[in-house]
């Protein structure tokens, strides 16, 4: 008996060695979510808007009369969402005093047809919107990621930034899809 514990009566080795280390593997247990603390504390912060609007510096876009900030929320490649495809999260920060102007901010990538295929919208408060944009893998590197804003009165206002510009990431799979395919 040590420190006034009894040890266990295993009969296999298997079970001693279980008996003398259970404690060593719960604090290690404990003790291995501690490690994820920084990369949940800077999505939290990501999500405040603490760090920003998303993974690197907001690209400033001009869509009409309004001065727009859009950034890809991480610095990876579209990732995979089954059957809904390949996915990829923007944020957007609207310009001081506009927000009683826009009705909506939509993002594609490649030029929309109509107002219907505008692409996805985004939703949030205006300081820090987010779209889910759906990456198709036709998409060529060198498209534009499309930005449309409609006003309350009606009037819609396009513009267009380069992919390679917002996100890097996206253009760099796009042109390896593109390799491979060749």
């Amino acid at each position: 008996m040590s420190a006034g514990v009894a040890r266990g009566t295993a009969a296999t080795r298997l079970g001693r060695w279980w008996q003398d280390w259970r404690f060593h593997l719960c604090a290690l247990l404990i003790l291995l979510p501690v490690g994820a603390f920084p990369s949940f504390y800077h999505l939290a912060r990501l999500d405040t808007g603490e760090a920003g609007l998303g993974a690197r510096a907001p690209s400033a876009v001009e869509v009409g009369p309004f001065a727009l900030k859009l950034v890809e929320f991480d610095a990876y490649a579209p990732i995979d969402a089954g059957i809904a495809g390949k996915r990829k999260v923007f944020r957007l920060a609207q310009c001081a005093g506009c927000d009683h102007r826009i009705r909506a901010v939509h993002v594609r990538i490649g030029k929309p047809r109509s107002l219907r295929a505008a692409g996805a919208m985004f939703s949030g408060s205006p300081a820090r919107q987010s779209a889910d944009l759906a990456v198709p893998e036709s998409a060529r590197p060198d498209d534009g990621l499309w930005l449309t804003v409609e006003e309350w009165d009606g009037s819609v206002h396009k513009a267009e930034i380069p992919l390679a510009e917002v996100s890097p990431a996206t253009a760099d799979w796009l042109r390896r899809i593109q390799e491979k395919r060749k």
